[in-house]
């Protein structure tokens, strides 16, 4: 196992780091936990499971994409007009969390309206799905998935 993870330390440096894709792999990541967590709370908040409930103000409930649009906006922004090298990585992550707040509730700017929970709201999967399989294919690139198919292989071969 621990040689599995020097394996994945030096896949991560080489296929990741020289080639300077740190912020997109932390968009990825970023977007990915994001998606996993506000799809988890979310169906906690419908089933009323726990003490969460929706955001509400007087009777106008609040999505979550317009924090999301909010994140996108501001770090687009920040991103754009401070050339800050010490803010890539936290600027990285904050926009995967906003693409993901936004991109889960696709589903309602398509429809303009809350289909969330109908079936017109899997389009908001859909939506994920492929912004997950563009970030992942085409932003880490082929000698990290070539990589990591390596890895996989070499450590079930070694079971």
């Amino acid at each position: 196992m621990e040689r599995l993870a020097d394996d994945i330390a030096r896949l991560y440096e080489r296929a990741i780091v020289r080639t300077g894709k740190e912020p997109e792999f932390f968009v990825l990541v970023a977007f990915l936990v994001t998606f996993i967590i506000v799809r988890i709370i979310t169906h906690a908040i419908h089933d009323r499971k726990g003490r969460l409930r929706n955001i509400t103000v007087g009777n106008l409930h609040i999505h979550y994409l317009v924090w999301g649009i909010l994140l996108l906006l501001i770090t687009g922004y920040l991103a754009l007009a401070f050339d800050a090298p010490q803010w890539r990585t936290t600027l990285s992550v904050l926009f995967g969390v906003g693409a993901a707040l936004t991109l889960d509730e696709f589903a309602l700017w398509l429809h303009l309206e809350d289909v969330y929970w109908a079936k017109e709201g899997r389009s908001s999967v859909d939506a994920v799905v492929i912004a997950v399989a563009i970030l992942a294919i085409f932003l880490l690139g082929q000698d990290f998935w070539i990589g990591s198919g390596r890895l996989v292989v070499r450590f079930f071969g070694e079971l």
